[in-house]
């Protein structure tokens, strides 16, 4: 990819993954192309890799828009995330050397600063949190992994849910992040799976209640 395409993406990835851009807004290669600062042609580059990050869709017509995922798709993307992070954590927990596990009680540090203010700074958490799942990923050491779990993590899915958490779910999402370094510590896959599991899925059940979202099912 040219560097004029990258910097399409970079800045129409940032622009929808910010919150300026509404769900199932529509764009157009002249807009694009005046956010990003760049010509046409490297914007097609960069909607092509965005359209494969499912972050916008193309209708019939082939009208582009910001994607509007279905209560189902929100649920199967929280499905495949809590899948994915809990292998990644299975991986970390016996890979993970006691600087990592250092790093991590860092990043929770800063986190827990962030959301013990009297209006949590929730760009902040946002900020930390994703450190705290990146080293995860990054110390599971799975090239796989790297490529799959980016594309479900960033997208505006988890922002909306960081919005919506009250200071006690805030709270409680920092207790989880505790627990994950008591499990990584102790080298126990199975407790780092089952309360990186219960950690996503939680992220899920706070972003479906604020949505109304119902789990009964797929919807399409």
């Amino acid at each position: 990819m040219s560097r004029a395409s990258e910097t399409a993406y970079t800045k129409i990835r940032a622009f929808i993954l910010h919150g300026e851009a509404s769900p199932g807004m529509q764009l157009t290669e002249e807009r694009l192309a005046e956010i990003s600062g760049v010509s046409r042609t490297p914007v097609r580059d960069a909607v092509q890799r965005l359209e494969n990050e499912m972050l916008v869709v193309r209708s019939a017509s082939k009208r582009l828009s910001v994607a509007d995922w279905s209560d189902g798709e929100i649920d199967e993307m929280f499905t495949l995330r809590a899948m994915l992070e809990a292998h990644a954590a299975v991986r970390a927990a016996t890979r993970i050397d006691e600087d990592a596990i250092q790093e991590l009680r860092k990043i929770n540090r800063e986190l827990k600063k962030a959301i013990s203010r009297n209006k949590p700074d929730i760009a902040s958490f946002l900020a930390q949190n994703r450190c705290f799942h990146d080293l995860i990923l990054e110390t599971a050491r799975s090239p796989r992994l790297s490529k799959l779990l980016p594309a479900l993590v960033e997208q505006p899915v988890v922002r909306q849910t960081a919005n919506q958490y009250s200071k006690v779910q805030l709270d409680q999402s920092a207790k989880d992040h505790d627990e994950l370094i008591d499990a990584f510590a102790a080298g126990d896959e199975n407790w780092a799976h089952a309360v990186m599991t219960s950690h996503i899925r939680r992220a899920f059940h706070t972003f479906s209640t604020a949505a109304d979202i119902t789990t009964d099912g797929p919807v399409d």
